[in-house]
């Protein structure tokens, strides 16, 4: 059952926080009173609530990584135990070959200051185009790391990526972080087991998740599909309920796009809103 408020919408605000700060992508917070800026370029900076920003990074690794169009440093995330263990993990593009690194980081003595040469590499992904990177990471209440990949880019999915049991791409992914170095299954992922998958996928079937979020309260997930031309659309799982497959390329929010080799619809998970390019609406963007 979907758990719909049904308050009157709120009325948003606008209010700028923050000045100065360059290609801003994500805002996390590690529970005290710092934000820690996301900036694509590979640098994170942290801010106060006085819109006050420091001068030194908290992390720069902009000779790491790959930046123009849609890749660059795009996804941070504290695990729950953050402030035991110093420990805090990244998504970005490299400046190699443009492939997806999920990395560990620690921080130094100076809790705002991480040790740049304390990375761990847990997760390289190749990228076949530039575009449709994912980069989002959250952790969900349970305590695992949840980790969002595009189809690879281009248009149209033309690897089929997203439907690919054996690839990340066009996947969220579900991986336990507890322990290190590296990283562990959990023993409940949906497609643990089934040797037709990888077994680190909690989902697939979407095309670029460049932002989702999980709701504090219930754990449940939305996520934010960024669609191919004419539909935007947000997808919903409750806390828990893994194992869907949001259905890209087969489909772009509730119209077939391209079905060849599809199976029936109804194995497939459709969207609890989309919304078209009518009025100047354009990429769904927000988590």
């Amino acid at each position: 059952t979907i758990r719909f408020s049904q308050d009157d919408l709120p009325r948003i605000i606008l209010k700028r926080v923050f000045t100065g700060v360059a290609t801003p992508v994500a805002l996390q917070n590690c529970n005290d009173n710092r934000m820690f800026i996301v900036q694509k370029e590979g640098v994170i900076k942290i801010g106060y609530p006085d819109g006050s920003v420091r001068d030194s990074a908290f992390l720069n690794i902009s000779d790491k990584v790959s930046t123009g169009g849609e890749r660059g440093l795009l996804g941070l995330a504290f695990p729950p135990d953050y402030k035991q263990s110093g420990i805090f993990y990244v998504n970005y593009t490299q400046k190699s070959d443009g492939g997806t690194v999920i990395a560990r980081y620690r921080i130094s003595a100076d809790s705002n200051r991480a040790v740049k040469a304390s990375e761990e590499r847990l997760i390289e992904v190749e990228q076949p185009f530039s575009n449709h990177n994912g980069g989002n990471l959250e952790f969900g209440k349970d305590g695992y790391l949840y980790i969002g990949l595009g189809d690879g880019g281009s248009g149209g999915d033309p690897f089929d990526n997203s439907q690919n049991k054996q690839k990340f791409l066009g996947k969220m992914l579900r991986i336990d972080v507890s322990n290190s170095p590296g990283y562990k299954v959990p023993t409940d992922n949906p497609f643990v087991g089934n040797a037709e998958y990888r077994p680190e996928i909690w989902a697939m079937g979407l095309r670029n998740p460049w932002r989702f979020k999980f709701d504090e309260r219930t754990g449940d997930l939305w996520i934010a599909d960024v669609g191919q031309g004419k539909w935007e659309e947000i997808d919903f799982e409750e806390a828990g309920d893994g194992g869907h497959n949001y259905g890209w390329r087969c489909y772009e929010g509730y119209a077939s796009y391209n079905t060849d080799g599809c199976g029936d619809k109804l194995g497939y998970t459709f969207p609890v809103a989309v919304f078209d390019h009518n009025e100047g609406h354009c990429s769904i963007t927000g988590g």
